[in-house]
C-alpha cells in the first residue's frame, strides 16, 4: 500500500467569487498556515460555465471571465501555482496542475478538507483517503438536510465546523446527528503584521444580504444581515465616532441605502476598497476599529460563530465591536474584543473603544495572538481528526 504524504488537500470556491478579497483569504489562511506547519499543500477550485462573467458583470466564457484571471493572480501572488488546480463543469484542469496531478495528490494526501462541500466531482472525492467537511457559514446547510432541501454533507466522514457552541443547550443549530469537531478560524499572523496607522473611523466589509434567503425553524424565523443591521442604524448620530461600510449593496435596496445614508453611515464599494486579498488587508490596516453586525442565524442561534474578517482585524491591531453570537463564552470580550446585544450596548462598546483607544488596540494583537495564531488553531484542529 502507498504510503501517505505529509499533504492536506484543501477544496473551495475561490473562483466563484472574483472580486471577494475576504472570501479569497479563507481558503489562503488555511493554505498558508497548513504550510508553516510543514504541510504540503493541494488546492482544488471548480468554475462552470454559469458562474462565469466579464469586468462588467455580464455572463461570458470561461476564457474570457474576470474568474480565470483572478484565480490565477491570487494563486500566483501567494506562491501557490504549482500546486493548485481550477477544473471546468467536465472535471478537466483549465489552470494549474492536470487532472492525473490532482487525482494522485489526493490519493496521496492525508485528508481533503472540502469547504462547504464544494468539490462534489465523485472520482475526486473517492480518491481521498478521508474526506473531511468544513462548515464555514453554520446553521444554513443543517437546515436545509432538517427540511430535506440539500444534504452537502453526504459522503464525507467528519465534520468540522465553526459554530464552537453546536451540541450546547443554547444552540439551537441541529446537529443532524452528526459527531461535530468545532474549531476557531485561523489568521496567518506573519501575512496580517499589527498596523501603525489609526484610522479615523469604524468599518466593515460586508454583504447587505448575501447569498441565502431567510430560514424558519420550531416556528421561528431566522432572517439577515439587513434585518439585524436595521437595528443599530442609529448608531452614528447616537455616537461620537465615525462609521464606514464597505457594502456590497444592490442599487434597488433604495429605502435601505437612503437610511443608510440619513443616519451618518458613510458607503464604500467592496469591489474597490476590498477587491482582492491585498486591498482587503489594506482597507483593514487603514481602520480605526471593526463594528460588525452578524446574519441574523448565527446571533439567535447562539452559535459561537465569529467572522474571519473580525480576525483579521484583530490580528492587525483594529480593536472589533461584534454582535453576540454566543461569543462570551467562548472568548475574553472585555478589551481588543467587545461585544453587544443591544442598541445601548452597542453606543456603549464603541465609546469604550474610541476612548481608550491604544489598549484596545495591544489587545487585539494580543487576541489574535492566543486565540487564533493559524499555528495553534491548524495544530489543534489536526489533533481533533488525530493526525499528528
Amino acid at each position: 500500500m502507498r504510503r501517505a504524504t505529509k499533504r492536506i488537500a484543501v477544496g473551495g470556491s475561490l473562483a466563484q467569487k472574483p472580486g471577494y478579497g475576504g472570501h479569497s483569504w479563507v481558503f489562503l489562511q488555511y493554505l498558508l498556515g497548513f504550510r508553516r506547519l510543514g504541510w504540503d499543500v493541494l488546492f482544488v477550485d471548480r468554475l462552470e460555465p454559469g458562474m462565469c462573467h466579464d469586468r462588467a458583470g455580464s455572463p461570458c466564457s470561461l476564457s474570457e471571465s474576470i474568474n480565470l484571471r483572478y484565480f490565477s493572480t491570487v494563486m500566483e501572488g501567494f506562491g501557490l501555482r504549482d500546486v493548485c488546480a481550477l477544473l471546468d463543469d467536465q472535471g478537466r484542469s483549465i489552470v494549474g496542475l492536470s487532472r492525473d496531478e490532482v487525482l494522485e495528490r489526493m490519493r496521496t494526501s492525508v485528508f481533503l478538507l472540502n469547504v462547504m462541500g464544494y468539490i462534489t466531482d465523485e472520482e475526486l472525492l473517492s480518491s481521498a483517503p478521508r474526506r473531511v467537511f468544513l462548515d464555514i457559514d453554520p446553521g444554513f446547510g443543517q437546515m436545509w438536510r432538517e427540511l430535506g432541501l440539500h444534504n452537502a454533507f453526504e459522503g464525507h466522514d467528519d465534520f468540522v465546523t465553526i459554530a464552537e457552541n453546536i451540541g450546547e443547550p443554547s444552540c439551537t443549530i441541529p446537529t443532524c446527528g452528526l459527531d461535530w469537531i468545532t474549531t476557531r478560524q485561523p489568521v496567518v499572523l506573519s501575512q496580517w503584521p499589527a498596523s501603525r496607522v489609526a484610522g479615523s473611523c469604524f468599518t466593515t466589509i460586508a454583504s447587505w444580504r448575501g447569498m441565502y434567503s431567510p430560514l424558519v425553524q420550531d416556528g421561528r424565523r431566522y432572517g439577515l444581515r439587513v434585518h439585524e443591521f436595521r437595528r443599530f442604524i442609529e448608531l452614528p448620530r447616537a455616537s461620537r465616532q465615525q462609521f464606514e461600510l464597505a457594502l456590497a449593496i444592490g442599487a434597488e435596496e433604495r429605502d435601505d441605502i437612503r437610511l443608510l445614508d440619513a443616519n451618518g453611515w458613510r458607503l464604500a464599494d467592496p469591489a474597490i476598497v476590498a477587491g482582492d486579498p491585498w486591498g482587503y488587508r489594506r482597507y483593514i490596516e487603514g481602520s480605526l476599529a471593526e463594528f460588525t453586525v452578524a446574519k441574523g442565524r448565527y446571533v439567535h442561534a447562539k452559535s459561537g460563530w465569529f467572522s474571519d474578517r473580525s480576525i483579521c482585524y484583530l490580528a492587525s491591531g483594529k480593536p472589533v465591536v461584534a454582535q453576540d453570537t454566543g461569543l462570551d463564552a467562548l472568548y475574553p470580550t472585555a478589551e481588543g474584543l467587545l461585544t453587544f446585544e443591544d442598541p445601548g450596548d452597542a453606543r456603549a462598546a464603541v465609546e469604550e473603544v474610541g476612548g481608550n483607544y491604544a489598549r484596545h488596540a495591544r489587545a487585539a494583537r494580543d487576541l489574535a495572538e492566543g486565540w487564533f495564531d493559524s499555528d495553534k488553531v491548524l495544530g489543534r484542529l489536526l489533533s481533533k481528526l488525530g493526525v499528528e
